[in-house]
């Protein structure tokens, strides 16, 4: 039996049929450990990002001058060669046509020198681009202002970007794209009344599991960046170091049952349903990956097998656990209707990957383009179920594609939600200790 010191979090998931304390076994002691050791390769490290995209919402050219807000983007040479011409193609036959695609991409033709299979994958690349089953508003790679960065040489931590700019990020996200009636008002909000959450938190167990799913997964978003935050802090700032660890303190303030009134508890139950969300696509995607043209290509032949063997290790380890989230429930019943609703979805989620935009803080823009980019391809792994069922063991995918902006996004973002997760043990472990 756990026991609650401060912040308390145990016991079923809501709309799951699985637990906090499974989770935590499986995510501290055997998958979290593997996946740390994957980000760290160079194949996940590099991430092209276009960090000087307008706001297309408001006016608002304001950014942080924090220092600690700032990106050290990567010089060219640093990139491997594999990824920089090769930057969004994930086998070797695609690295070594690289240029000779790209040219016949932007030109709308197909150079005739092409074998039939490679022409037919390229025209699948273009349409893959230009699919409308897109969650995200992808940046143009590209473009002359997107730039690589090393995501270990720029990790997610506390930089002091806070206030009226921070809030009105989240505030645009959860009032004007979580289906919420303007009339409902979430707890802790400025403005809503004494119930203490409770019209919100009856408006949202009427709603549709697909709604309600919707905020689950914001909110979850929004804790595990929370505890990032927290456990990556600014402790000590002078001339001659800068000292980052755990601040108790500011997690109490986020997490607390009591300082919130309840909403911590339930924050980090949004965490966990996260996790399973993300956790159950990896299980289901790993057909795309185990076919043998598949390649996480660098340019190290050796390394790069090392890597995929790593990655389908982690996939078949997802795939094996317990009590996976069972998707099927989502977009059921009449078609219609369903199609409707999907499509609701999709465009409300694409509009936050669009105020990632705004966020006023360059390394909290990155981090969270990068989270909602990977949020984004989860969900479109779990509603290509049937495309994801036809890949051919051999040979390209020509149904279901993804690049290796998606790739990257896709498991970096379960990297954050995993730390989290292991984050949370840390702080469980300091505050008994604190008795």
């Amino acid at each position: 039996m756990r026991t609650c010191i401060y912040v308390c979090v145990t016991g079923h998931i809501d709309d799951c049929t699985c637990d906090v304390e499974t989770i935590d076994a499986f995510n501290n002691y055997k998958l979290f450990p593997r996946l740390n050791e994957l980000l760290e390769s160079d194949y996940f490290r590099y991430y092209k990002v276009n960090l000087k995209k307008p706001c297309p919402f408001w006016n608002d050219n304001s950014h942080c001058g924090i220092r600690d807000c700032a990106v050290k983007p990567c010089p060219t040479d640093e990139v491997p060669d594999g990824i920089r011409s090769a930057s969004y193609k994930y086998s070797e036959e695609a690295h070594n046509r690289a240029e000779e695609c790209e040219e016949a991409n932007r030109l709308g033709a197909v150079d005739e020198s092409l074998s039939k299979e490679t022409q037919r994958a390229m025209l699948q690349w273009t349409r893959h681009d230009d699919s409308s089953d897109s969650f995200c508003e992808a940046d143009d790679i590209h473009s002359p202002d997107a730039e690589y960065v090393d995501l270990l040489l720029n990790p997610e931590r506390y930089t002091g970007y806070k206030g009226p700019d921070a809030w009105k990020i989240w505030n645009s996200i959860y009032e004007e794209n979580c289906f919420k009636p303007q009339n409902v008002k979430r707890p802790l909000a400025p403005g809503r009344g004494d119930d203490g959450g409770h019209m919100f938190y009856k408006w949202l167990k009427g709603v549709c599991i697909e709604k309600r799913a919707f905020y689950k997964l914001i909110s979850g978003l929004h804790a595990s960046i929370n505890i990032h935050l927290s456990a990556r802090y600014l402790l000590q700032d002078t001339w001659s170091e800068k000292k980052w660890g755990p601040n108790v303190t500011e997690f109490q303030q986020r997490f607390d049952e009591v300082l919130t009134r309840g909403e911590g508890p339930r924050r980090l139950k949004n965490l966990y349903f996260l996790y399973l969300i993300e956790l159950r696509a990896l299980s289901k995607v790993l057909p795309f990956f185990e076919r043998p043209g598949f390649q996480l290509y660098t340019g190290n032949k050796s390394r790069d097998a090392e890597i995929k063997n790593l990655l389908l290790e982690i996939l078949h380890l997802a795939k094996s656990f317990p009590l996976h989230f069972d998707e099927n429930s989502f977009f059921a019943g009449n078609k219609k209707e369903a199609a409707k609703l999907k499509e609701e979805f999709r465009l409300h989620f694409k509009n936050i990957t669009r105020i990632m935009d705004c966020v006023g803080c360059f390394k909290c823009r990155l981090w969270g383009k990068l989270q909602t980019q990977g949020l984004g391809t989860v969900l479109k792994i779990l509603f290509s179920e049937n495309l994801i069922g036809k890949i051919p063991e051999s040979g390209p995918s020509y149904g279901f594609q993804l690049t290796r902006q998606e790739i990257v996004a896709l498991f970096n973002a379960f990297g954050r939600v995993s730390t989290s997760v292991r984050e949370l043990e840390n702080f469980r472990n300091i505050l008994r200790n604190m008795q």
